[in-house]
């Protein structure tokens, strides 16, 4: 099963704009076979806690026409919100929803961080679902560093563990590169990490979504939206970036063995903008007396 996870900057507070990017995203996975795309934490609002709390607008249910684009995207999408409740506080939910739109499963956030936890209810329920023949655990964020919670998605026969995630430039990206390997290697799990890029609330996500197979070994990692592209060999195959306007798309490929190695081909490098001096009379460079002329690009 080829398993992708996006990577954008949220549109604070524009549950639309939200959706409209991770429907683009959910047709690129589905256009490069993917048969599953995760989402960072908060993706249809971005984390913005204090709008969220003020404005219960914000909130999504699992019937919500608002996801209707994901929905009819054709391929399954894991999607991480604040949703209603029925009381005066949200949840940090995921909703599952299969390649036919139906829900497969949601699960709420059981430890909040600090600031969530005076803005939103926790869960008290582990999440799992089987989707094509896999078995599969979720998690969001501050979950992941409870290692009781990832070892019941391994007692659970769980064969990926999905983590919808907000972790900051600084000192995120020292729990991230801390964290998920440990989660894969204990939990003999392939562990798929969708992060934010850019601004989110208070903090600058750090990009930087990750894939770590069953060893603990990362497998692939995206960094920031710029060109970048990798070719995987035909016996090694089972990586694939793509990047587009704001965001990052990898996908990873299940295999019972670890993925150990990715090829990567380099762009080519642009023309030098001048060149080489002309060769004068005694085998030095010519002279040149005055500025003969500027190009037009003010380069040479």
């Amino acid at each position: 099963m080829k398993i992708a996870a996006g990577q954008f900057t949220c549109v604070p507070a524009d549950v639309a704009a939200n959706v409209r990017q991770m429907t683009v995203l959910a047709g690129q996975a589905r256009a490069q076979g993917a048969e599953l795309v995760v989402f960072p934490e908060l993706a249809l609002t971005g984390y913005e806690l204090e709008t969220v709390l003020a404005d219960p607008g914000l909130w999504a249910t699992a019937d919500d026409p608002r996801l209707d684009m994901l929905r009819d995207s054709g391929i399954a999408t894991v999607v991480n919100c604040a949703a209603a409740t029925g009381g005066p506080r949200p949840a940090i939910e995921t909703l599952v929803f299969g390649a036919d739109g139906e829900l497969l499963t949601s699960y709420r956030k059981q430890h909040l961080f600090e600031h969530e936890q005076a803005v939103f209810t926790a869960g008290h329920h582990d999440g799992r679902f089987d989707f094509n023949g896999v078995r599969f655990a979720l998690a969001t964020c501050y979950d992941n560093h409870f290692p009781d919670l990832t070892a019941r998605g391994s007692a659970d026969g769980c064969q990926v563990h999905l983590a919808s995630s907000l972790y900051g430039t600084g000192s995120g990206v020292d729990e991230l590169t801390a964290i998920y390997p440990r989660i894969a290697k204990d939990s003999n799990m392939h562990v798929v990490l969708a992060n934010h890029v850019g601004p989110a609330g208070a903090w600058t996500g750090c990009g930087r979504s990750s894939v770590w197979a069953p060893d603990g070994t990362l497998s692939r990692k995206a960094t920031q939206p710029r060109p970048c592209s990798s070719r995987p060999t035909s016996d090694e195959a089972g990586l694939l970036t793509h990047e587009t306007s704001s965001a990052w798309l990898f996908t990873l490929e299940v295999y019972d063995t670890p993925l150990k190695r990715a090829a990567v081909t380099p762009s080519k490098l642009p023309e030098p903008p001048i060149g080489p001096a002309r060769q004068g009379a005694a085998g030095g460079p010519t002279s040149v007396a005055r500025l003969a002329g500027t190009a037009a690009d003010g380069r040479s």
